[in-house]
C-alpha cells in the first residue's frame, strides 16, 4: 500500500489589496511628515540603517519614506565603493561625515555594515579588519547613542526563492537592469556564506542600545507598511501641523510689461500628440 504524502504545505499568504495598501501607505506618509516637523522642532538627530541581502526591498522602503519629505531634513546616504584614500582612513571615518546635525534624519542605504557582509564574504577586507570591526562597531554605535543620535537598524529578510525571482525579473526589465550587478549575481552562489556572515554580525552588534529589527520582506508592500509603521513607533512625536493658511492676494501688475515671448527659448511641446 502506497504511503500518503504527509508533508504539510506552507500556508498561503494573503497579500494586501492594492487599494488598501495605497490608503495605508498614505496614512503612514502623513505621519512621516508630522515626524519630520517634530524632528526639526526638537532638533533631533536620527539615523536609520537599512541592511539586508541584494533585492531584499530596502530601496523601495526608503523611496516611500522620503517621497513626501523635505530633502533638507531627510536625506539618503548611499555611499559608493571607497576610494584609495578612504581605504587608508579609519574605517568609520567616511560614514561619520554623513551623520545628521540637529533637526536632520539620515537614511543609510547600506552602511558601515558593508564590512560585516560583502567585504568579509567577498574577501575585500582582511580577517584582522573584519574581527576589528566586530569588536569596535558596538562601541562606535554606543558612542553615537550617547552623543544624542537616535539609531535605528533594520535588516530586510528575503528568502532565497524570492531573491532569485526578483533577480530574474530584473534581467528582463530595462528600467531595473542597472540594479543587477556582477556582485548581485555572485551573492546567489554564496547564499550560505552571507547567511553565516549575517548570523555573526547579529551576534556581535545586536546590542541593547541599538538592536536589530528584522523586516520580513518576501512581500514588498507588507514590508514597506510594517517598516514605516515601526519607524514611527520608535520616535515619540507630536502633531505640529500649522493652522490653516490663507493665500494673500497677488501683487497688482501696475505698470509692469512682460518682455515679448519671442525673446525666450521654450522647450518644444511634443506632448500631448
Amino acid at each position: 500500500m502506497a504511503q500518503k504524502n504527509t508533508k504539510k504545505k506552507s500556508p498561503k499568504v494573503i497579500k494586501i489589496n492594492n487599494k488598501v495598501y495605497e490608503r495605508e501607505l498614505l496614512k503612514l506618509q502623513n505621519e512621516l511628515v508630522k515626524l519630520q516637523e517634530w524632528v526639526k522642532h526638537k532638533g533631533l538627530k536620527v539615523v536609520v540603517i537599512f541592511e539586508g541581502r541584494d533585492a531584499a526591498g530596502k530601496g523601495g522602503v526608503i523611496k516611500r519614506i522620503t517621497q513626501n519629505l523635505s530633502p533638507r531634513i531627510c536625506r539618503v546616504a548611499a555611499l559608493p565603493s571607497p576610494t584609495e584614500r578612504e581605504k587608508s582612513q579609519w574605517y568609520f571615518q567616511r560614514y561619520v561625515t554623513h551623520l545628521p546635525a540637529e533637526g536632520e534624519i539620515v537614511l543609510f542605504d547600506r552602511s558601515w555594515y558593508n564590512r560585516a557582509g560583502v567585504e568579509h564574504v567577498m574577501g575585500f577586507c582582511t580577517e584582522n579588519e573584519y574581527q576589528e570591526f566586530l569588536r569596535s562597531c558596538p562601541e562606535f554605535e554606543r558612542m553615537l547613542v550617547r552623543s544624542g543620535i537616535i539609531l535605528i537598524k533594520y535588516w530586510f529578510s528575503v528568502s532565497d526563492e524570492e531573491q532569485e525571482r526578483r533577480f530574474r525579473s530584473r534581467l528582463h526589465d530595462p528600467l531595473k537592469r542597472w540594479k543587477l550587478s556582477p556582485m548581485d549575481l555572485e551573492s546567489l552562489t554564496r547564499w550560505v556564506d552571507y547567511s553565516k556572515a549575517k548570523d555573526a554580525m547579529f551576534a556581535h552588534t545586536d546590542i541593547k542600545q541599538a538592536p536589530w529589527y528584522v523586516v520580513n520582506s518576501d512581500i514588498k508592500k507588507h514590508a514597506r507598511l510594517n517598516c514605516i509603521s515601526h519607524l514611527l513607533s520608535e520616535i515619540p512625536y507630536e502633531d505640529l501641523s500649522p493652522e490653516k493658511i490663507k493665500l494673500p492676494k497677488r501683487q497688482p501688475i501696475g505698470g509692469y510689461i512682460r518682455p515679448p515671448i519671442t525673446d525666450q527659448t521654450f522647450v518644444p511641446e511634443i506632448y500631448p500628440e
